[in-house]
């Protein structure tokens, strides 16, 4: 579904350049629900804007749906955001009009496309939990109820993709449960691709891949050992899982050009936080690394 290859993005101003992407690699497979989490300034939100056709890439190759983002024109852009994604904003003001009832909102991108129908509006608050609540208005609802309402409007427009931006980030504990297993079950029941963009590593217990960036880069991936559909059996079974801290496996994500981003805490235990140099071995089938002797003996 989507292919990123040493993906860059540079904003420039007059006086400033800000390098927010340094060649990114990622795959995103057809119907997959996955996470991305990083600390502010990573670049995930630069990546979210990218893939919802809110920005382009600066270098490098972004393909979606076998579509090359890059080289699209600003009315492929146009209908690549109509026909292709569907956006879940953390801030709702961003996704609803308050002076419109939940159904209304639903409606209003159909209106816009010329396809209204309300019967599938009503369909979509249905499949979020909200038929009850169709006809309420934006200060009538609670912050939950108003995140639902902006899945169902997104949707709308029947998309292949479905990026959602921090969307568990305005509600308590309870909601973000309930809103993510509205995701699953999209994800399940319309093989909708779904990514979640989040600062909050918890996500990767409810997902399957959870990829994390730092840097502008893809650094690991962290990878269920088993699904979590295997681990709700175990558990509705009483059959004993995996702790928590043993249910995923975290992978480092090796670039085309062999680099690799070695985790900071591992950096910090070698004692080569300032250093710019490591030593590299291949010991019985392993890539060892160290602090080079000379500099070692230097007092590094």
């Amino acid at each position: 579904m989507i292919t990123c290859e040493n993906l860059v993005k540079i904003y420039k101003t007059a006086d400033i350049e800000v390098v927010a992407l340094q060649g990114l690699d990622l795959v995103v497979e057809q119907g997959e629900l996955m996470g991305i989490i990083g600390n502010s300034g990573s670049g995930k939100s630069t990546l979210l804007n990218m893939l919802g056709g809110l920005d382009k890439p600066s270098a490098g190759k972004l393909m979606v749906d076998g579509k090359d983002l890059f080289k699209f024109t600003n009315s492929q852009l146009i209908n690549y955001k109509r026909d292709t994604v569907g956006f879940v904003w953390q801030n709702n003001a961003r996704n609803l009009i308050p002076y419109l009832t939940a159904l209304e909102n639903v409606e209003l991108p159909m209106l816009l496309s010329g396809k209204a129908k309300r019967e599938r509006a009503k369909e979509l608050l249905d499949m979020v939990g909200l038929s009850h609540r169709q006809n309420s208005k934006l200060y009538q609802l609670s912050g939950g109820e108003q995140q639902r309402t902006a899945i169902a409007i997104a949707l709308a427009n029947n998309p292949k993709l479905l990026l959602a931006d921090e969307p568990t980030g305005a509600v308590d504990t309870k909601t973000s449960a309930l809103i993510l297993d509205i995701f699953r079950e999209l994800n399940k029941s319309l093989g909708l691709t779904i990514i979640i963009v989040t600062h909050d590593r918890q996500l990767s217990r409810e997902v399957d891949r959870v990829v994390a960036i730092r840097d502008g880069r893809t650094s690991s991936e962290f990878i269920r050992k088993k699904s979590y559909a295997e681990e709700l059996a175990e558990i509705a079974s009483d059959t004993k899982g995996e702790a928590d801290e043993e249910s995923h496996v975290e992978l480092a994500v090796l670039d085309k050009s062999g680099r690799l981003q070695i985790p900071r805490e591992y950096i910090e235990a070698l004692g080569l936080k300032n250093r710019n140099k490591v030593k590299v071995e291949l010991n019985d089938g392993r890539i060892v690394l160290a602090v080079p002797e000379e500099i070692a003996e230097r007092g590094a």
